[in-house]
């Protein structure tokens, strides 16, 4: 018989959809020691909302306040949802309700943000996880064994890109995404927080940093009921405008900690890209080349044997031998976006059942933050800048 543990969860759009679908369905493919009860939803004000998701997605009940959800006795583990300008609260006020922790990436809007967190985290000596879900996918697992077992040798160069197209469009509507006070930053927080966190779990740690970034449209249309319209001067009505504060797209070069050398492209307007995800590692063995749209493949250099043989060949990471692989379909029955969400939460609740850590934490969090700080910084100030000025 299994133990039930019971998760409130707070914020209910995409994010929260596929939490609950992982939450809900983790145990039909992998063995915990829990049963995931969906007990409660929150998200602020918005309660006409987290009503119709609750019904939906199958939780219990709704809570008025993510301050009532995290207080509660019955609640054992806290999911973040939420926007990023509210994980630092939501986050530190779980972890001293003695909450383990299921949150959202980015962590949080600045270092000291993170930072403060993670130390929340260890004071109440919870289980805490980020919820960077690409470490996840059967074929980056399996780039990092490769890795680890040394078959690519000493890496020289990582080359990542995160590419998007959704709001070229000029009249898209100012969301929070671009806010700096509410998101942090762009494609640069939402898009270069998972490059970033990739580079660290498989070619080593950051060290110094050289970027640049560009708004491309400097004001939107205010969305829902702030649309509205004002005078243009030439008596023409015009749909209210507000100030983009945030960047369009972001690229920077690193120095790893290791010699390595690596490149971090990440925009919302490469034309045609939807979720294009993609890195490249490449060593004196061998190399790896992956990229999200073809997410069951990873290709694969290795530099051993004849060199008349030497070539990229494609691994489908779907069978048995392959990290998570072997609890889905079967040979060649290709997974999708939703498989790594399951993957974290089988692994929390192992985490949450043995008393282990899980990574990436918010430590983990935090150093990305410091990243992406010291690439503002570099940005701001056109210099190369070292992470370790980030405090």
């Amino acid at each position: 018989m299994k133990k039930k543990i019971n998760i409130g969860i707070i914020g209910s759009g995409f994010m929260g959809r596929a939490h609950s679908f992982a939450w809900m369905n983790v145990n039909r493919f992998f063995d915990t020691e829990f049963e995931p009860v969906l007990k409660a939803v929150s998200f602020g004000s918005r309660s006409g909302l987290a009503q119709e998701f609750a019904e939906k997605q199958g939780w219990e009940e709704v809570v008025p306040s993510w301050e009532d959800l995290v207080a509660r006795e019955d609640i054992d583990v806290v999911d973040i949802c939420a926007p990023t300008w509210l994980h630092h609260d939501i986050f530190v006020a779980a972890a001293e309700n003695g909450k383990h922790i299921f949150c959202e990436k980015p962590a949080a809007i600045t270092y000291a943000e993170a930072k403060g967190m993670a130390d929340a985290a260890d004071k109440a000596g919870i289980v805490h996880y980020l919820n960077h879900n690409y470490r996840r996918v059967p074929a980056v697992a399996l780039a990092k064994k490769l890795i680890e077992e040394g078959r690519l040798g000493t890496i020289y160069h990582w080359r990542g890109a995160y590419l998007q197209d959704w709001v070229m469009d000029a009249d898209f509507p100012l969301t929070w995404h671009f806010q700096k006070e509410k998101a942090g930053g762009g494609p640069h927080y939402d898009l270069g927080s998972h490059m970033i966190d990739l580079a660290r779990y498989l070619a080593g740690e950051i060290t110094a940093v050289t970027g640049m970034n560009k708004t491309f449209i400097g004001d939107r249309p205010l969305p829902g009921e702030h649309a509205g319209t004002f005078s243009s001067g030439g008596g023409e009505a015009a749909a209210q405008r507000a100030p983009v504060t945030v960047d369009d797209a972001c690229f920077f070069v690193a120095d790893f900690e290791n010699g390595a050398l690596g490149s971090f492209d990440a925009t919302r307007f490469a034309s045609g890209r939807k979720n294009w995800n993609d890195f490249e590692v490449y060593g004196s063995k061998g190399g790896l080349k992956f990229n999200f749209e073809n997410m069951n493949d990873l290709l694969f250099l290795d530099l051993d044997g004849p060199s008349a043989e030497h070539g990229y060949r494609r691994i489908s990471a779907t069978t048995g031998e392959h990290p998570y692989a072997g609890a889905w379909w079967g040979p060649g029955h290709v997974l999708g976006y939703e498989n790594a969400f399951f993957h974290a939460a089988a692994d929390f609740l192992n985490a949450v059942s043995s008393g282990t850590g899980i990574t990436p934490d918010l430590h983990d969090g935090a150093a990305c933050i410091r990243v992406i700080e010291a690439v503002i910084k570099s940005c701001s100030e056109k210099r190369l800048v070292e992470i370790e000025e980030i405090t």
